[in-house]
């Protein structure tokens, strides 16, 4: 398919027909909010589109993008979030064509030279800051690659402007790229005026604010009083199926979508579509199991918690119509693409990570917007749960009828102590607001200052003054943000990376003493961080691997879920030593404040950071932050399975693998090849093939970005099916090498009941008991008083490997591997000998062996 959408002309009446005449060939009719949107583009106004969900507003954004091709200036995308980013790209891709679409997220930058860039909202701002947003044809341009000639820039999810973390990165650009044009886009804006008033001034050019309030799909709101599954089933008989069913944690989705099993949701007939859809669909033993009997129940669950080959089967089954009930978390707006004709909101009270709240009425009609879908349904509905206590006493009531005696009896349930309570008041006063005010969020920071000083052009005080002091901000906070980046440029003078130069005028400024990295504050913050600190390493260390994967574990984001994992797991391990030790529970409390979830590194980490900081003071805004998860899977010999078993994180999956691809990039990205030795290159093929094995997305969809080109149809051209397990010979050998050592492990702690747990059998079908594993490794302790479980211990030089047949090759094939025991003497005369069948292993997507024998040679 070649692109649909390309301009001929910028003259306004004639880009509009082009793109009436487009959408009417996609099936699309224009409501009157994108019909005044589009023709306000096509004349050059700035647009701010306040219009509910489901309005079509990305339809506005293709008409911004093709008015910039058509001027033959440049249109920037940008979103929240990577995920839409992406999404978007390869959507744009489809329309105008993968030649003219380009990607820049931090992780990934693919055709950057691209007439459309799709990027986060970060990397706008930054480009704003370094450039100061000159507009084409400006007198003092630099020609700066993609900065200078930014005509349109759509932000979507604008209301992000209001994010406490992130909303400078929506406000900057409005400050800075005085020559662009916007269109700014979100279902809940509130009052628009304060925008309207400020791009007029900054730019000198029209502003269109296209609001509405009438949904193309109209809503219903109701109270409701009764059981859930009351509720749900009244719902599902009246025809309002899918039902959302929004909860405010990923625990409650899970145990409520547990607790409707009970409840006739689905049809015999829709039972066996389900199953008939899901086929051979390959369910983990985690919450794969879970989801596997939730589903064939019709029931579904939806959560950034899990992996994301479930959540797209779960949207899939939606879809398709099969699933009639979902339930999910708030965030069902990011990432899901579902037909939902009824939200069901169990709560109006949510832990915003400092307290609980009440919503604000952005965050419900957010939610509530979510409900009806244009080309689905005709009308939408709402649903907000009462309280359960205010529910629990209407029964009551119920039961106790007219008897007065029965009612004075009845012991009316309060609120739980100390929870936020909400009521029908709460609700009616969301239903009824309008989205509130969006408040600036202006923030400096190292970053922000050093960008405005690498400015290629004009006096950088000039332009940091001008921004310090007409942002959206109140005069005090204006006051404040003065002194901060006072402070800031104190430490880069002292630091030597800025100095005060006299203008040719007689006037001081400041200039920057070096030049930035290209990719400064695009990517990863700590990277270059984590590049320096490799030369703290001794590549001669035997640990020098594990010691890498620990330097650029510390530039990650935290995966919070697993780290609160880890550290139970720790006190809890403690708290049985200190036990055995004769600890009391007092001394057991007092010991457990300094028990915390592993940080390798980190006196070290901090160590090098306080020098590296001094000479490179712009990363004083973030700090490293040491933990293992990569480093402790490799040490466990665990795979992914047996990670989230041991740790409890079944809800968590797809936190723990979100982590491990974004490790697997770091590491392949930060550390060049001078720097790589053979063992951290089977790290770095182990972690590859786990997060491709476990869900090959993460990888295909981080190199097919990478390597994207052209097809035959002008679309982004899809990777072929991912390779077998046993095709990376590599990383195959490491998975054997940990199952084995995984062995070793348990025998050096004598645990032959976790060896006999394992489940392993012999050529001949006979069971390997936990007495088996005693009998053939129990006369080793006799010879010797330890058995080495370290860095020799597991390296590949105790692995003998003989190929049966090269796993690059058809067939089934079989491998023969010895795992050597490194006993103190060094003899290495006790061995565990085990066959692997590559085909099963291609089949299971893990190594699948079959132990011969164990014992003495």
């Amino acid at each position: 398919m070649t692109p649909t959408l390309q301009p001929s002309t910028p003259e306004p009446d004639a880009l509009y027909d082009a793109f009436v005449t487009w959408a009417a060939g996609e099936g699309y009719q224009l409501y009157p909010a994108q019909d005044e949107a589009v023709m306000e583009l096509v004349s050059g106004s700035h647009v701010i589109l306040s219009t509910p969900t489901g309005s079509g507003k990305s339809l506005v954004a293709v008409a911004a993008h093709l008015a910039g091709l058509a001027r033959g200036t440049r249109s920037f995308y940008t979103a929240p979030i990577k995920a839409l980013v992406n999404e978007k790209f390869f959507d744009l891709a489809r329309i105008f064509g993968a030649e003219n679409v380009g990607l820049m997220t931090g992780d990934s930058a693919v055709n950057p030279t691209a007439p459309i860039i799709c990027c986060t909202a970060e990397i706008l701002a930054n480009i704003a800051l370094r450039t100061g947003g000159l507009p084409p044809g400006h007198p003092d341009d630099p020609a700066v690659p993609g900065a200078d000639d930014i005509g349109v820039v759509v932000m979507d999810e604008f209301h992000f402007y209001a994010e406490p973390q992130r909303g400078w990165a929506w406000q900057v650009p409005l400050l800075e790229m005085t020559g662009t044009q916007f269109l700014l886009m979100s279902a809940t804006l509130g009052d628009v005026t304060f925008f309207v008033d400020d791009l007029r001034r900054r730019t000198g050019r029209a502003v269109a604010a296209v609001t509405g309030t009438q949904r193309p799909v109209p809503l219903t709101y109701t109270y409701a009083v009764d059981p859930l599954h009351e509720v749900v089933e009244r719902l599902v008989h009246d025809g309002r199926a899918p039902v959302y069913l929004v909860h405010f944690t990923q625990r409650d989705a899970v145990e409520q979508a547990q607790a409707l099993t009970s409840t006739p949701v689905a049809t015999r007939e829709a039972r066996d579509a389900i199953a008939a859809e899901i086929g051979a669909f390959r369910f983990g033993t985690g919450f794969g199991k879970t989801l596997r009997r939730l589903l064939s129940h019709g029931v579904g669950v939806h959560h950034a918690g899990m992996l994301p080959r479930y959540r797209r089967l779960v949207e899939r089954l939606t879809q398709r119509g099969l699933l009639t009930v979902v339930c999910g978390t708030d965030t069902l707006g990011v990432g899901i693409n579902v037909p939902i004709r009824t939200v069901v909101l169990t709560s109006l009270v949510k832990y915003d990570g400092t307290r609980m709240r009440h919503l604000t009425a952005r965050e419900f009609h957010q939610i509530a917007g979510r409900a009806g879908r244009a080309g689905y349904d005709t009308a939408g509905d709402v649903v907000v749960m009462a309280p359960e206590h205010v529910i629990e006493n209407r029964r009551a009531l119920a039961r106790a009828g007219d008897d007065p005696k029965k009612v004075r009896k009845i012991v009316r349930k309060s609120a739980p102590a100390g929870h936020v309570n909400w009521t029908e008041s709460t609700f009616e006063r969301l239903r009824d607001a309008p989205p509130e005010p969006l408040t600036s969020q202006f923030a400096v920071s190292h970053a922000m200052v050093l960008n405005v000083l690498a400015r290629p052009t004009g006096d950088p005080v000039e332009a940091m003054t001008g921004l310090l002091t007409d942002n959206h901000e109140s005069p005090a906070a204006r006051g404040r943000h003065v002194r901060q980046a006072v402070r800031v440029y104190r430490s880069l003078r002292e630091a030597g990376v800025v100095e005060r130069v006299r203008r040719a005028d007689g006037r001081w400024t400041v200039r920057l003493t070096m030049a930035l990295p290209e990719e400064f504050a695009l990517n990863q913050p700590l990277s270059p961080f984590a590049y320096a600190a490799l030369d703290m390493l001794d590549a001669a260390d035997p640990g020098y691997a594990l010691d890498v994967v620990s330097v650029i574990e510390s530039t990650l984001d935290d995966p919070r879920a697993v780290l609160v994992a880890q550290e139970k797991h720790a006190r809890g391990e403690a708290v049985a030593a200190m036990k055995a030790e004769g600890y009391d529970y007092d001394e057991r409390m007092a010991a457990l404040e300094d028990v915390t979830y592993p940080k390798p590194l980190a006196e070290a980490l901090e160590g090098a950071f306080t020098v590296y900081r001094r000479t490179n003071p712009w990363v004083s805004d973030h700090l490293p932050s040491p933990k293992s998860v990569v480093r402790d899977m490799v040490e466990r010999a665990a795979t992914f399975t047996e990670y989230v078993s041991q740790f409890g994180l079944e809800r968590a999956e797809g936190v723990l693998l979100r982590y491990l691809a974004d490790a697997d990039r770091a590491l392949r990205q930060t550390v060049p090849p001078e720097r790589r030795d053979e063992a951290l290159e089977d790290v770095v093929a182990w972690l590859g093939e786990v997060v491709r094995g476990v869900d090959s997305s993460l990888v295909d969809e981080w190199e097919r970005l990478q390597g994207v080109a052209a097809a035959d149809d002008g679309a982004p051209r899809p990777d072929a099916a991912p390779p077998r397990l046993t095709g990376n010979v590599r990383a195959f050998r490491v998975m054997v090498r940990n199952a084995l050592f995984r062995r070793v492990q348990l025998a050096a702690r004598e645990d032959w009941a976790g060896l006999g747990a394992l489940g392993d059998t012999d050529p001949d079908g006979r069971a390997w008991t936990a007495d088996r594993w005693r009998d053939a490794l129990d006369p080793y302790f006799d010879e010797h008083d330890e058995l080495g479980t370290g860095p020799d211990a597991r390296g590949p030089a105790l692995l003998l490997v003989t190929e049966g047949a090269p796993g690059t090759q058809p067939g089934p094939g079989r491998w023969t591997v010895r795992q050597l025991l490194d006993d103190p003497s060094g003899d290495h005369d006790w061995r565990i000998d085990a066959e692997i069948d590559l085909a099963a292993s291609d089949e299971a997507g893990e190594a699948v062996l079959v132990v011969t024998a164990a014992g003495r040679l």
